[in-house]
């Protein structure tokens, strides 16, 4: 069998909302694991985050700073292949550059940046290191998004003629973007 995918994460701690979604989706298939994380700015909710996630304290670091750095020396059997970007979205940009840099694919969680000069210099660091950069969007890869396509597509539930979507969620009550 082949072995799993190695997967770090900045952000996403005990915390807050989205690593957990981002944890389940990637989890989903069997063929990803947790092996590191900077999961909080807050020391305290990082290493607390990575015990509850069962990730070995040495793995758990206090920025992604360390992380990145830290995981880029690790022997390529042992490190990372790839991390996980679920901060707040003014936040994406540095961690998903430095990673890039130092030679890991990224998964970042939309939006990619906040401005489109970042995007464009994510797209340069792309092209000129080679690795990966991957942005998610919601739900589409989902087991239970799938079944409900294919049985709108099949014609189920007859012709739809309205669709109404609720996304309650605290965070949503703030703007974000202001807090950078």
């Amino acid at each position: 069998m082949k072995r799993k995918l190695r997967m770090g994460m900045v952000g996403g701690g005990n915390d807050a909302f989205i690593g957990a979604v981002h944890r389940i989706a990637a989890f989903m298939d069997g063929k990803i694991e947790l092996v590191c994380g900077a999961f909080s700015i807050d020391p305290q909710i990082s290493k607390q985050s990575g015990e509850d996630l069962f990730v070995a304290p040495e793995r758990v670091y206090l920025n992604y700073e360390e992380m990145i750095e830290k995981e880029s020396l690790l022997p390529e059997g042992e490190r990372m292949d790839f991390v996980t970007i679920v901060t707040p979205n003014f936040l994406h940009f540095a961690p998903a550059k430095l990673a890039l840099e130092k030679g890991f694919d990224v998964v970042v969680e939309k939006p990619m940046t906040v401005s489109v000069e970042e995007a464009k210099e994510l797209q340069e660091t792309v092209e000129r290191t080679g690795r990966t950069l991957c942005l998610t969007h919601t739900y589409s890869g989902y087991p239970m998004v799938k079944q409900a396509k294919a049985m709108v597509k099949e014609g189920h539930f007859g012709k739809i003629r309205k669709i109404v979507v609720e996304y309650p969620q605290g965070w949503l009550s703030r703007l974000t973007e202001r807090e950078g």
